[in-house]
């Protein structure tokens, strides 16, 4: 059984339908992209996470986003930019929130920078966007599971990228993820989470 993020959640009754449904973190993107929340948004959206733990998704931001977000109570902040080792060390001394690095995998060479981040609690591993892509996550695509098998990994992590209700229970049986994060994977339409997608993403990857 793994732990599950939903990710890039915009409305307040599927923040709290993912809450009841068992997922452990709820997810919610400040950077541009077609589901980005504003700061009085995620202030909402706080209260009806329930169980869930909030995390605050993060594109290099500068330290006044990162003081405006901890000011909301956000316990886990996921940092899905070009965060050197130093700024991840940085953004925790200044929060005393969990901090999350995400780092994109297309080969083997990118799994090995996964020891750099000693400060990151947890590691997050999401397919590289394609070339000439500006935006950072919530593509849809996996990268290959395969560069996993010999892999060793420093810290708790995460699996993201591609994932489905269809196919979430085999990549957690190959790679052996403790956790995994979906956001498009459960979109009936760009931006817009389907109920019955999320009530079945999270029972597969649970094992219900």
């Amino acid at each position: 059984m793994a732990m599950v993020k939903i990710c890039g959640l915009t409305d307040p009754d599927l923040v709290a339908f993912a809450a009841r449904e068992g997922a452990d973190w709820v997810g919610f993107m400040f950077p541009a992209s077609p589901r980005q929340v504003t700061l009085a948004a995620a202030e909402t959206l706080l209260l009806s996470v329930g169980r869930a733990v909030p995390v605050a998704v993060l594109l290099d931001p500068p330290d006044a986003e990162v003081r405006g977000v901890a000011a909301l109570g956000f316990r886990v902040l996921q940092l899905h930019g070009a965060e050197t080792p130093d700024r991840v060390a940085e953004i925790k001394r200044m929060t005393g929130a969990e901090v999350w690095k995400v780092l994109g995998v297309r080969e083997a060479g990118d799994l090995a920078r996964a020891a750099d981040y000693t400060a990151a609690d947890r590691l997050l591993l999401d397919a590289k966007p394609p070339e000439g892509d500006a935006q950072k996550g919530g593509h849809g695509a996996a990268f290959d599971w395969s560069l996993l098998k010999d892999w060793a990994p420093p810290k708790p992590w995460i699996l993201a990228g591609g994932l489905t209700p269809e196919n979430v229970a085999g990549a957690i049986a190959r790679t052996g993820a403790p956790a995994v994060d979906v956001s498009s994977g459960v979109e009936r339409i760009r931006g817009l989470k389907d109920r019955e997608r999320v009530r079945a993403f999270i029972r597969a990857a649970k094992g219900n």
